[in-house]
């Protein structure tokens, strides 16, 4: 089973765990801009990747422009985020926004995994920053005893960069493949 792994990342977190999926399944690797000079004929699973901002998938369009020319493989998304992916209700967040941009088809063709990335204060770009110190003047607002952990962590590390990528969150997603591979049906000759 040939495997590409494709991504868009704007502030290294994405692209991160790309070249860690890549290395431990020994696939091709390409960044998102790349997309339509790839032959998607040579790979049975295609794997992107791509940061969470303010619940959209930095370049999901992408995913969804080639899905007509992939939709019989296996295909994975997986998203980098800065909230925690163990937090139900932070992954309902992020699904809802993806899957009201999906067909129905994409939604039962394409398996998602979330991860959790980081955030490097100081590489922020004038939105994401407003966009940051809004949601920090929101969480303060809040009575302590209403306060999330990661409530609580957001106000503690504000303005600094905090980097929780971890390359064992990736077994669950290698994981699946693997599993798709067992269960392939055996090519006849």
């Amino acid at each position: 089973m040939k495997t590409v792994v494709i991504y868009k990342s704007r502030y290294g977190y994405t692209e991160k765990y790309a070249k860690w999926l890549s290395e431990k399944l020994n696939a091709d690797l390409f960044e998102a801009a790349e997309i339509r000079s790839l032959d998607f004929s040579e790979y049975d699973t295609v794997i992107y990747g791509g940061g969470v901002y303010a619940g959209g998938i930095n370049g999901l369009k992408n995913l969804k422009e080639i899905f007509g020319e992939i939709s019989e493989k296996n295909i994975v998304l997986f998203t980098v985020g800065l909230a925690d992916p163990l937090v139900e209700s932070n992954t309902d967040g992020i699904r809802l926004h993806i899957y009201r941009d999906f067909s129905q088809e994409m939604k039962e063709r394409i398996k998602v995994f979330h991860l959790r990335g980081g955030i490097d204060y100081s590489k922020l770009g004038l939105i994401h920053k407003s966009m940051m110190m809004m949601l920090k003047k929101s969480v303060e607002k809040k009575p302590e005893n209403d306060r999330t952990q990661e409530d609580s962590e957001m106000l503690e590390t504000y303005g600094e960069q905090v980097d929780f990528t971890y390359i064992g969150s990736l077994e669950p997603l290698v994981s699946y493949l693997k599993d798709l591979k067992l269960n392939k049906e055996p090519e006849h000759v």
